[in-house]
């Protein structure tokens, strides 16, 4: 068996993301654990599984050892779910002779008698229901009245061949509640899925699956971010960039203002990054939304996903400068995200990039800014390494991508809290400084991996009119550091608005 094994092969899990992981879905008539410490959402999984066999016309059933199925229905229609006819509850209660004190066995452990009693229940409740697909719910009981680890693995080698015998698909849960170290069934099962909950010193708690094996089946290996909203669990693959490619035209594209495409050598190329760098008030945001505004005045869409700033108050900031935003919105040209970094990880905001892409294509997107995309990161190496597939993966489909960093510092020597100078094709630097008693701003390109780029220096002016760029500073030295010294000739500086 390998990974292009047919789909008719496998049991979906109702969860596209998992099924995209998993190369399909689970294999037919196998046994599969599913572990995680309780709220990692194995519940929400497993009805998931039996419902999506339910729309398929199977049967289903769930055992349950630790729920009610009262609490399982509640659980359900927590998502919107009601569970039909197709998925059967089995609630597995302990013998009422072994809850009476007074007729408990004094020459037998009442829990051989129980594992005994409680092994017999479960066979004939899949006697009677005949399912396709079962969920057993969990091992932890079974763990404990088997009390040793040789029981334990007699006991789950012996309802894996029971249900090998009527091919079943089965779904064991494990909560993790008791002796973390075994690995019996580890061995035992086709495959194995963990489930895992970190939680942040703020924000919400983030959850991540990880296929630890799968026989048989070349499977994503790694971990993956994971949600549970109301719907149920959504799993969203780990991006890996080299597995999408598309044909495209390299075009190159204009800012639609003539200054700064001289500037970038002509504009921006089509499947390029371009990372827009300068301290907090030198217009980052403005200078990567002014190729928003002309790609839509080209007929094309685009899309913006805002870290930092709230949406009314930027809608508010653009319109003053000549930018109407809320009306691009309202076109259905322009798709704007307000994005939470301390409520969305990394796989979903990737995932919400890729649906516009992929959806709506979409050639030109703006992040704003990797400050706050940041902030949704456990450590700088791993943002490092999203950026690097989703800008690979952006470049591969044609977009244009543009990323503010806000520098730390006003002017002088200044740092980025992270340095992805390298992973972008295009940098712009902007800067301040100081010139006849003004504090002024400069913009210069520093790389261009796609072409060539003027090597001078700006001056550039924010007011109504929006942005506005000068002839290149060739009368001053020292501007990038802040404090130039004027060496006479060259172009004027600019002029404010009604001067």
């Amino acid at each position: 068996m390998n990974s292009v094994e047919s789909i008719a092969g496998k049991a979906k899990t109702g969860i596209w993301g998992l099924d995209d992981i998993l190369s399909g879905g689970f294999s037919r008539g196998h046994v599969f654990l599913v572990e995680g410490a309780p709220g990692t959402g194995k519940t929400t999984i497993a009805l998931q599984f039996l419902m999506e066999g339910a729309r398929a016309g199977e049967k289903c059933l769930y055992i349950t050892l630790s729920e009610t199925d009262q609490e399982l229905r509640d659980g359900a229609a927590s998502h919107g779910w009601t569970l039909d006819e197709r998925v059967e509850v089995f609630e597995l209660l302990p013998p009422e002779s072994l809850l009476d004190a007074e007729q408990q066995q004094s020459l037998l452990y009442s829990s051989d008698l129980e594992l005994g009693e409680t092994t017999k229940q479960v066979f004939e409740a899949v006697e009677r229901a005949r399912p396709s697909r079962v969920v057993l719910d969990s091992l932890s009981e079974i763990r404990l009245l088997a009390q040793s680890s040789l029981r334990y693995r007699r006991q789950i080698l012996a309802i894996k061949h029971y249900f090998a015998k009527f091919g079943t698909t089965v779904m064991l849960l494990d909560d993790l509640t008791t002796e973390l170290a075994d690995k019996t069934v580890h061995s035992v099962a086709h495959g194995v899925l963990r489930l895992e909950e970190l939680a942040p010193a703020y924000g919400a708690e983030r959850r991540r699956a990880r296929i630890i094996k799968y026989r048989g089946v070349k499977f994503r290996g790694g971990y993956h971010d994971v949600t549970i909203t109301t719907g149920g669990l959504n799993v969203f693959p780990r991006l890996v960039a080299s597995e999408h490619r598309s044909n495209f035209v390299r075009t190159t594209m204009s800012s639609g203002i003539a200054e700064l495409d001289r500037l970038l050598g002509g504009g921006i190329e089509a499947g390029s990054s371009t990372l827009i760098l300068g301290p907090a008030g030198t217009g980052k945001s403005l200078s990567a939304i002014v190729f928003i505004a002309a790609a839509i005045q080209r007929g094309e869409k685009a899309a913006l996903f805002v870290f930092d700033e709230e949406l009314g108050l930027l809608f508010a900031r653009m319109k003053g400068l000549g930018i109407d935003l809320e009306e691009m919105q309202r076109g259905g040209n322009l798709f704007i995200d307000q994005v939470d970094a301390a409520e969305l990880s990394p796989g979903e905001f990737a995932h919400r990039v890729r649906q516009r892409v992929d959806e709506d294509h979409i050639k030109t997107v703006v992040i704003d800014s990797l400050n706050g995309y940041q902030a949704a990161m456990p450590e700088e190496n791993s943002l490092i390494l999203h950026m690097h597939e989703l800008l690979q993966y952006l470049n591969r489909r044609g977009a244009a991508t543009f990323m503010t960093v806000a520098q730390h510092g006003l002017v002088g020597d200044m740092k980025a809290p992270v340095d992805v100078t390298y992973l972008a094709d295009t940098v712009i630097l902007l800067r301040y400084f100081e010139a006849l008693g003004n504090v002024r701003r400069a913009m210069s390109i520093i790389k261009k991996r796609t072409g060539m780029h003027e090597s001078t220096i700006r001056e550039y002016r924010i007011d109504s009119r929006g942005l506005t760029i000068g002839e290149p500073l060739d009368g001053f030295h020292g501007i990038l550091r802040g404090v130039p010294i004027y060496i006479g000739g060259g172009q004027p500086l600019l002029q404010e608005q009604g001067a």
